[in-house]
Parts: C-alpha cells; sequence; structure tokens
C-alpha cells in the first residue's frame, strides 16, 4: 500500500508540473505591430513613371468608398471622389499619393493614401515587318525578342530570319541596333542574342 501511495504522489507531481511548463510556454504574448512598422511597410516608389493605360490601385485607409483601381485615360489623367480629376501620366505613384493626400486633407482627418501601379500598359515595345500581326505590345507581354515575335503571331513564310534586328534609342539621341538571328537561336545556338527588351524598342523582321 505505502508503494501504492508513492507511486501516485510521483505521477501527481510529474503531471502538475507538466501544466506549469504549458502554462509558461503559452504565457507570452506576441508583440502587435506598431503603427510605424505598418506605415513603413506601405509600398512606395519613386523612380517608376507612370504612363497612360497603366493601373492603379488606389487605396485610402478606412475608406472603402474612395479606394479603388482605375486605369490612367488617355488624357494622362484619372478622376477619384471628393479628389476630382488629376495628373497621373508622368509622375510617380509617390508624387501622386502625396497630392491625393493633400486633397483630401480638406475633408478628412490625416488620411493615408496609397498609390500603387497594378499593370504596367504604358511600357511597349513595337514589332514591324514580316510578322504575322506587327504592332505595339506591353512589356509585360513581349519581354524578350523571342516573346515579341510570339506575340505578334510568329514569322510569315518569306521572313528573313537570319536579319532580325532590334532597334533602340541611345542617350545621344542615335539608335543601337542588336542583331538577332533566329535560325541559330531555334537550334540552341548563341542564346544570348534573345536580349530583354526595354520600353519603346523595335523588333525588326525584314
Amino acid at each position: 500500500m505505502r508503494a501504492r501511495s508513492m507511486r501516485w504522489i510521483v505521477t501527481g507531481l510529474v503531471a502538475l508540473g507538466t501544466c506549469f511548463s504549458l502554462e509558461g510556454q503559452t504565457a507570452q504574448p506576441q508583440p502587435a505591430a506598431t503603427t510605424n512598422e505598418s506605415q513603413a511597410s506601405k509600398a512606395h516608389d519613386a523612380t517608376f513613371i507612370i504612363g497612360v493605360d497603366d493601373v492603379l490601385a488606389i487605396n485610402v485607409w478606412k475608406e472603402a468608398d474612395l479606394s479603388r483601381t482605375i486605369p490612367v485615360r488617355t488624357d494622362g489623367k484619372i478622376s477619384l471622389p471628393l479628389v476630382g480629376e488629376l495628373q497621373a501620366a508622368g509622375r510617380t505613384p509617390l508624387e501622386l499619393e502625396q497630392e491625393i493626400t493633400e486633397k483630401l486633407k480638406g475633408y478628412m482627418t490625416d488620411p493615408e493614401v496609397s498609390v500603387m501601379v497594378q499593370q504596367i500598359n504604358s511600357e511597349k515595345v513595337n514589332v514591324l515587318g514580316q510578322v504575322i500581326k506587327p504592332g505595339s505590345f506591353t512589356l509585360s507581354v513581349a519581354p524578350t525578342v523571342m516573346d515579341a515575335i510570339a506575340a505578334a503571331n510568329g514569322l510569315k513564310d518569306f521572313a528573313k530570319k537570319k536579319s532580325i534586328y532590334v532597334l533602340r534609342k541611345n542617350a545621344s539621341g542615335g539608335e543601337d541596333r542588336f542583331p538577332f538571328n533566329y535560325n541559330d537561336f531555334i537550334k540552341g545556338k548563341n542564346t544570348t542574342q534573345n536580349i530583354k527588351l526595354e520600353p519603346h524598342d523595335t523588333v525588326v523582321v525584314p
């Protein structure tokens, strides 16, 4: 009987110690994010220049009626409730964000506004010559030479596949020329010629 009693006492002490241990683990709440950390996480872009047809995501904190996703019109402007029309093209998201914030101060206290480019449609490249569908394409669709040719639905039968080139304006006002041999590329030769395109590049297929 004495041995059995001792065994029950030991078992009880072990169980009690486990409970204290679990309480110690769960009694440590995670620190909440501070307001400054929350504001610092907002996406700002002070370098990208907004263009026509770009899609902007404009968010006004705690103001769902003022928050929206809106494209930049062909005149370069957008229109928002309370704020009215604003020039968006030719400005950075940060500049536009600051102007919207200033205009909203007449209607609310300390408005928090974020402007992000949700979709870039203004940065385009041109594909000309012996392709099935020549025209302008966004960089999101045509980031490389081969992508641009594919976006134009491919080459025509009599295209000079070895003589394709890319024209790019340089800082001096002239144009740089980058050759692209389609036949070599599809054979796995000189794959570096499939360069990354830049806004306003022109892919020429003779």
